[in-house]
């Protein structure tokens, strides 16, 4: 089975997801390799919980067929291999729910200009869910890997999907002591035993980072000492595309240098202090998005000076938000909003912002601040006028071959006209 080129059943999938998730829509993939829906409504974004129904749905491989009574996760690379049931993983060690906001690494896609390849995302591929299962360091500790920090220092788990076919191994590598400090194998989500197109029967969720490290149909848990490289699975096929190819910063075409191990892993450390050349796409980057009013709505206010309410969701991978902003006129000024409602570490947050605006059309854009002090910059560079060093260096988001990572906030802002009743 090829995974380049043209993919008919692709549409056998996604016409199925659809009925199954009436707040999404499908997404422009010209290249037919994925099946991608994106929410729907900009309305997803003034909710802190994502239904089931309206969250995104993302991947390369055709779904496996599945069944949970004989399906198991090997955890490997310890001095004695474990496989673990799905009886075991859900009733041998403790249950927990953690909230983590989804984002697809290719989110914000389709705001480049030049475009890049594949899925050609605006801003519908973000969500967050309670998801629940079993810590991954419970079922590490029972492989005989302590929990202690020392134990986790430069050592790597890469988790594989059984969506892999012969040719592609899907496989990521995430930092051991990621994997300890507060990743799961989610069986659940909101509630709900875990969806087919989410990963049934189980899945890796590491809270915080992007969506390609959250492996679905998950098949094997490797302790390993580097990220996973060519050839270092002992599986036919390809092993290090999706882990050291693709889902990578760079300016250009090419291919990014291979890397063993990193001693930064956040994503826009990486990006800003350039300990990594090609950086690798981990934790999210700081990033907001308007959820009301919606764009081109038409605004009625009841009287004059009356209030309308800005509401919407930021988040920041690893890193806690600081503040949001809030722009009418397209980014000239800006005012602080409230950030308020629920506070996971991972997960984003709600703000809202209280406007009394006359008659008249208005840009309406949002910006976040995150703890480290980073903010979203306003625009995607041009790679015609800009060079990569210079556009990271004039605080705009830099162009890149893959799309990855955006988080410019011009590109997601809204029209409104409001109006007053006679």
């Amino acid at each position: 089975m090829s995974t380049d080129g043209e993919r008919p059943q692709r549409h056998e999938e996604i016409d199925a997801i659809l009925d199954r998730k009436p707040g999404t829509r499908e997404v422009r993939d010209e290249a037919n390799r994925y099946t991608v829906v994106g929410a729907a409504d900009r309305s997803t974004y003034a909710d802190w919980l994502t239904s089931i129904e309206d969250h995104f749905v993302c991947h390369r491989n055709r779904m496996p067929e599945i069944d949970a009574d004989s399906w198991s996760v090997s955890l490997t690379g310890l001095d004695s291999d474990i496989s673990l049931s799905m009886d075991t993983i859900q009733e041998e060690f403790p249950t927990v729910a953690v909230a983590h906001t989804m984002e697809c690494a290719g989110n914000g896609r389709g705001q480049h200009e030049p475009e890049t390849s594949s899925v050609q995302w605006g801003c519908e591929a973000a969500g967050t869910s309670m998801w629940t299962g079993t810590p991954l360091r419970s079922v590490l500790r029972a492989g005989g890997i302590d929990d202690a920090p020392e134990e986790a220092n430069d050592r790597w788990l890469t988790a594989i999907g059984g969506d892999s076919v012969d040719e592609e191994v899907f496989a990521r590598s995430i930092p051991l002591s990621k994997a300890i400090e507060d990743s799961i194998l989610a069986y659940g989500m909101n509630g709900q035993p875990l969806p087919k197109e989410h990963g049934y029967p189980v899945r890796l969720i590491v809270p915080g980072w992007y969506g390609v490290n959250n492996v679905k149909w998950l098949d094997e848990l490797r302790v390993m000492d580097s990220m996973v490289t060519e050839g270092s699975l002992d599986r036919p096929g390809t092993h290090a595309r999706w882990q050291q190819s693709d889902y990578r910063l760079y300016p250009s075409e090419g291919e990014p240098a291979a890397h063993e191990t990193i001693a930064e892993t956040g994503t826009e450390a990486q990006l800003r202090s350039g300990a990594v050349d090609h950086p690798y796409t981990f934790d999210a980057m700081v990033m907001s998005l308007i959820g009301r009013p919606g764009d081109e709505e038409a605004i009625e206010l009841a009287s004059a000076n009356a209030s309308i309410e800005i509401l919407g969701v930021t988040w920041s991978g690893d890193d806690a938000i600081d503040g949001v902003e809030i722009s009418t006129d397209g980014g000239d000024s800006w005012a602080d909003a409230e950030v308020f409602g629920p506070d996971y570490a991972g997960a984003w947050r709600l703000f809202r912002y209280g406007w009394r605006p006359d008659p008249g059309t208005y840009t309406l854009c949002s910006r976040a601040s995150d703890e480290e002090g980073r903010t979203q910059p306003a625009r995607i560079s041009d790679p015609e006028k800009e060079e990569w060093s210079e556009a990271i260096e004039s605080e705009t988001f830099p162009w890149n071959e893959g799309g990855y990572a955006a988080n410019a906030y011009v590109p997601n802002a809204i029209e409104v006209t409001v109006t007053t009743a006679e």
